[in-house]
């Protein structure tokens, strides 16, 4: 029963994400006709198990026999999943002309931006503690002056 619902959910999954996510329907503005592309990806897991374990010591249990000890026993399990429909570009029709409009992700040029930003302060702070450490270190001691 399980598995044929996790089965059903697949299928209607799969008829969901389809070339028709990927491909959007047609618009038409201005003459042109207009077709979104977008990258979808899905996944998902799932997991079970079952066992067996014996009592510990003094843990009786009722109507186990004595001398014997209780067994102990469970299952479980679980499953999960997700998809991902991201916009990559569109399509332009006009006339004989066929174009392909790439759509930029700001947000992801933003991130990189502030990695590499974050990457420089870090190296340029090590580089500048460790000339720091090296002009302590080739300085004369207090107290050690040029006539002791």
């Amino acid at each position: 029963m399980f598995l044929d619902e996790l089965v059903n959910r697949f299928q209607e999954m799969q008829r969901t994400l389809g070339a028709r996510t990927v491909f959007g329907e047609p618009y038409q503005v201005n003459g042109r006709t207009l077709i979104p592309v977008a990258s979808v990806r899905y996944g998902f897991g799932m997991g079970g198990g079952q066992g067996a374990r014996e009592a510990a010591e003094g843990a009786a249990q009722p109507g186990a026999a004595a001398g014997r000890q209780p067994v102990q026993s469970g299952s479980g399990g679980g499953g999960g999943g997700g998809a991902v429909v991201k916009p990559l570009a569109v399509i332009e029709v006009a006339g004989e002309a066929v174009r392909v409009r790439p759509i930029v992700d700001v947000t992801r040029l933003a991130t990189l931006g502030m990695l590499l930003a974050a990457w420089n302060v870090f190296w340029i702070t090590r580089t500048i503690r460790a000339a720091a450490a090296a002009r302590a270190a080739a300085a004369p001691a207090p107290g050690r002056g040029r006539g002791d």
